[in-house]
């Protein structure tokens, strides 16, 4: 007899469908119902969420579908679903203020009205999105925020508009960052926010309504022309325009009728020969320029602008709207000598917990490391260290030679490694502790096996764009401008340099707003240009980092994969050179569809384990610290 399906064995059964799926499809349908929009295309993706005309990104759900993860999507579909229900970008279009700051307070009031009109008919939307909200502002770290000038305005005013409109608490992290504001906010803007509740329903009204708080805030001058009044304006000038072209048209009537009436035959034929002459002039002008063409003297011949070199290397029509408020500089520079030292003790207290584990991995990397500078043996020489192996054979016949070794120097290669560890906000707290503390250890191990070690950290000079976007903003918002923000690429100790002066610096990146946000492809760019042409046989590039590059001002006004593909372009140009080893380190995130040699851990505690063996893996020829760092990339 047959055996049945149930019969089978469990694993000749067909296999199970990722139990995340249909949780997807659900969330899906329901974010298409939600956003009145049958057509929507909603995708998963570990990318940064977005949305467009076509569709929207949501965050990705893993087989686990742990609470945090399903909470995060549903709350993100919410608010999309809303905001693409309830919003109108030609009302927001006409209402928008000129200036940047105005105009991002603006998006936001707008953003949190669309979600808690929402709320008023769907509450169960609200718990979700303030998932999101947490996890943004966690992500931001806005719960680590101690000043009011580290906390940005245009966000606050987003809270506080959800918190008036919707009548309930905010997130912990989010309530924390609105409370910096909220005196002055309900000080110079409190009694045109009363009328908050009734403005909601109308995009218009709220527009106007959102005007006049950016200007009670103290930024009308950002706001520009009203254009409830340059409609009135524009209604009167039609209705004058049009009296003229009456009266002018009356008039032209009458003037043509007289004219015809009195015109001549003599007329008529000066008419003809005006333009028959003028026709040979014509013709003569363009013989003329053609025949001066090749006369023209030399130094009045039409030059042609030289073309622009490409920003970068790895991809030629990667664009960058403006470079000249980007800066590399030195730690020390971004910080005075007292406060780097408070902040390298801060850091040691980091280290303390860990202090053994880390020791035993740089004891266990710098066995690795030195074993391959001195390791082999020459054997049956007439001279060197008795051979203890023959030492039986010696005794019994003194004169037998070749009974004697010697240790050979095996050719251990010049090397210089860099690591790269991303400065971005989402970096924040434990996961930029546990690098800095990294990169202390391997940096001082590296030193005494004769490795030379550079450390360089990347992040923006500000968040949503800086100076880069308001001198866009000034130039009349072009269309698709290029990377949009402000890049710092920070050097903490430099190759040439001796550890024990650079011990200090790695205490910036405890420093309250340095970490802001992360373009990965031109850090890696800038990285690989300063080892590429060092002097060392060996070049090692490491790179820390968790996810995707993101700058919400540049994804903003570029295609959404703008930053990811010129990442991408990056690592296949340094690793078609290979003139430098590229590998990666990603914290919680899957790096490897970015990186070929690349792991992943989901605990920043396992960093030291994977940046060890990592590192001696590649210092390794035996086959087998092959296959364990195989294993190690298949359990990570």
């Amino acid at each position: 007899m047959r055996p049945g399906k149930s019969d089978l064995p469990q694993d000749m059964s067909t296999p199970n469908d990722n139990p995340a799926d249909p949780f997807k499809k659900a969330l899906a349908e329901t974010t298409k119902t939600l956003a009145d929009d049958p057509e929507l295309n909603v995708t998963f993706s570990v990318d940064p969420p977005g949305m467009s005309a076509e569709g929207m990104r949501l965050p990705q759900v893993t087989r686990r579908m742990t609470r945090d993860e399903v909470l995060l999507a549903r709350g993100t579909a919410d608010s999309y679903a809303l905001r693409r229900k309830f919003h109108d970008e030609a009302t927001a279009s006409r209402y928008a203020p000129q200036g940047p700051l105005a105009r991002e307070i603006f998006e936001a009031m707008e953003w949190a009205r669309c979600e808690a009109v929402g709320a008023r008919a769907m509450p169960g939307t609200q718990g979700n999105i303030d998932a999101r909200i947490e996890h943004e502002a966690k992500r931001k770290g806005y719960d680590q925020v101690r000043e009011i000038n580290e906390a940005p305005l245009p966000v606050a005013a987003g809270y506080l508009v959800r918190q008036l409109a919707s009548g309930r608490p905010l997130p912990p992290s989010a309530a924390h960052l609105l409370d910096l504001w909220r005196d002055r906010i309900e000080t110079q803007a409190g009694g045109t926010l009363e009328s908050l509740k009734d403005k909601l329903s109308d995009q218009a009204a709220f527009a106007r309504f959102a005007r006049q708080v950016i200007t009670d805030l103290g930024y009308g001058d950002q706001i520009g022309d009203d254009p409830d009044s340059e409609d009135a304006d524009e209604e009167q000038d039609a209705e004058q325009d049009s009296d003229q072209q009456d009266s002018d048209q009356n008039q032209d009537d009458s003037q043509d009728t007289q004219d015809d009436s009195d015109a001549a035959p003599e007329e008529s034929q000066d008419r003809a020969d005006d333009e028959a002459q003028a026709q040979v002039s014509m013709d003569d002008l363009s013989d003329a320029e053609g025949g001066d063409e090749t006369e023209m003297p030399q130094g009045e011949a039409e030059i042609e602008p030289p073309q622009p070199m490409p920003v970068s290397d790895a991809d030629p029509n990667y664009k960058v709207f403006t470079g000249d408020f980007d800066e590399e500089i030195k730690a020390e520079d971004l910080a005075e000598p007292e406060e780097l030292e408070r902040l390298r003790a801060y850091l040691d207290q980091q280290l303390d917990p860990l202090k053994g584990a880390v020791g035993r991995l740089a004891n266990k990397l710098q066995r690795r490391l030195l074993a391959q500078q001195n390791r082999s043996w020459l054997f049956d020489l007439d001279e060197g260290i008795l051979d203890a192996a023959r030492l039986a054979r010696i005794v019994a016949n003194p004169t037998v030679p070749l009974a004697y070794k010697m240790e050979k120097d095996t050719e251990f290669r010049d090397t210089v490694v860099t690591l790269l560890l991303d400065n971005s906000g989402s970096m924040r707290g434990r996961p930029i502790s546990i690098a800095a503390i990294c990169a202390d250890v391997l940096a001082r191990t590296l030193e005494r096996c004769n490795v030379k070690v550079e450390i360089l950290g990347f992040t923006t000079r500000a968040w949503k764009g800086g100076l880069s976007r308001e001198k866009w903003v000034a130039e009349g918002r072009p269309q698709v401008p290029g990377r949009l923000n402000d890049l710092r690429h920070i050097i903490y100790k430099s190759a040439d340099a001796p550890w024990r002066r650079a011990r200090q610096n790695l205490g910036l990146m405890m420093k309250e707003g340095l970490l802001k946000e992360n373009i990965d492809g031109e850090a890696l760019e800038w990285a690989h240009r300063r080892l590429a042409p060092r002097n060392e046989a060996r070049k090692i590039l490491m790179v820390i980092s968790d996810g995707a590059p993101v700058d919400d001002s540049s994804l903003s006004v570029n295609p959404a994969n703008f930053l990811e593909k010129h990442l991408r372009d990056v690592i296949a140009m340094i690793e078609r050179k290979k003139r430098v080893e590229l590998l990666a380190i990603g914290i919680g995130h899957d790096v490897a569809r970015y990186y070929d040699r690349a792991v992943t851990i989901t605990d920043v505690d396992q960093l030291a384990g994977a940046m060890t063996e990592q590192l001696a893996s590649l210092f390794e020829s035996d086959p087998r610290a092959r296959k364990r760092l195989k294993r190690l990339q298949k359990v990570s």
